[in-house]
């Protein structure tokens, strides 16, 4: 009789054990592993870096976008060619003032 109840005390210790030993396991690796709470959040802060990222790329983009069609055959923009003249070739008219 003595034995049938340490065997059942030690089965039932054992299975405690295992099923602590399970949680402890899967507590892990929600919070640590490869698909974890800590590796989601690292995706959504570079999300967040890459979409601010993107922005200001596409800003820059557009704005280049926007020169280049300016100086561009089917639209000519006067001003600004002279402006993109004055300053690479150095130009200016006789009765004007250079100020550097």
């Amino acid at each position: 009789m003595e034995q049938v109840s340490i065997k059942n005390g030690f089965t039932g210790v054992l299975a405690s054990v295992g099923i602590i030993a399970g949680v402890a396991f899967f507590t892990y690796a929600a919070l640590q592993g490869e698909y974890g709470m800590f590796r989601l959040f690292q995706v959504q802060a570079q999300e967040s870096r890459l979409l601010a990222e993107r922005e200001v790329l596409s800003d820059s983009h557009n704005r280049l976008q926007n020169r280049t069609h300016r100086l561009s055959n089917e639209y000519l923009d006067l001003d600004l060619l002279d402006e993109q003249a004055r300053k690479v070739l150095g130009l200016a008219r006789g009765d004007e003032i250079v100020v550097r």
